[in-house]
This record gives structure tokens, sequence and C-alpha cells, in this order.
């Protein structure tokens, strides 16, 4: 992939659109259980290519979404950074939500924490959006990290709805930040 055929680009990172050709990567990177810790399942390859068509759709309809990101350097497929309108139903929502996902080879590299940084500025001055939040479970102390790294604030914690079945997965924890004026 060429930087003119990112979306947009960070100091190290590129993110653009889904393509079928990131099929077997991101199929990979969500059936590893490490990675997939705190999610309540592995995802099968056919679970990935209904996500990946959610995602196309959702950028389609907004014009921002959990982006397909990308090492500049090595143009290495890394997983997904982003940003996605969340309607299920909690006090912080309907919102849009920051998140990430990102293979292990990818961790401790300060990829999230850049990723994230670069979404939001994008979010804000290309798309003129001015709040959002992250949401993790209460175990997810790497992910609470970025968040606060990144500026947010903790907003408060919740059940989340989704996953009122599955008691070690539902406490969740959200995260909010604000475009200063």
């Amino acid at each position: 992939m060429k930087n003119e055929d990112y979306l947009f680009t960070s100091a190290r990172l590129g993110f653009r659109p889904w393509t079928p050709e990131d099929v077997d990567e991101f199929a990979k990177l969500n059936a590893d259980e490490e990675v997939m810790r705190y999610f309540p399942k592995t995802l099968s390859r056919q679970e990935v290519v209904k996500l990946i068509e959610q995602l196309t759709l959702h950028y389609k309809e907004h014009k921002f979404t959990y982006f397909a990101t990308e090492i500049l350097a090595t143009k290495e497929f890394i997983g997904m950074i982003g940003l996605a309108a969340q309607t299920y139903e909690t006090a912080f929502t309907p919102a849009i939500d920051m998140g990430w996902r990102l293979k292990k080879s990818a961790w401790g590299k300060g990829y999230a924490t850049e990723g994230a940084k670069r979404c939001l500025q994008y979010a804000f001055v290309n798309l003129n959006l001015s709040e959002f939040i992250a949401v993790c479970t209460q175990q997810n102390t790497p992910s609470e990290k970025v968040m606060q790294k990144i500026g947010m604030v903790k907003k408060g914690s919740f059940d989340h709805p989704k996953l009122m079945d599955l008691p070690e997965y539902k406490k969740y924890l959200c995260y909010e930040i604000r475009r200063s004026e």
C-alpha cells in the first residue's frame, strides 16, 4: 500500500478502509486467545468476514470506523484502531467509541496510544466531531492505560448490556474525552 492510499497517517502508522485481503491476517489476530482474553471468545474466520463487512458499512455511513491499521515503514497489518458509533443502552450511550485491537507483535510499542491520538485528531479536525468514549472490561488494564495516556477521563463503570449472561465480562469501565474549544 502506498502512503497516498491511506485515509490519514501518524508518524508510524497508516489508517485505511478494510479490503478482502485483510481477512487472513485479521482472522489470525481474532483467533489468538491472548489477544482476545478480554473478550468473551475468539472469532472464527466467518465472524471476521462479517465484522469486516460491518466495519466497511459503518465507514460508508459515518466516514469513520475501526480502521485497518498498518506500520508505514513495512506495510505490515497490525490490527484496527479507530472509532465506531455505539447505540447499546447505557448511561454513556449513544456515543462514538474509540477502540483498538492489535496483534501481539505490535504490543508494547506505543502503537495503540499513537493511533488513538491520531484518530482523535482526525475526528476533531476532519470530521468536526467533539466527544468520544472508550470502554473496556474492568480487568483490561492495558487498554485503560491507553485511555489515560491519550487524555481521557474516567466517567464511571457499567454492566455491558450485550454481556449480561457472562459475569466475568459484563463489568466495564467508561472513559471520555472532549475536544477543547
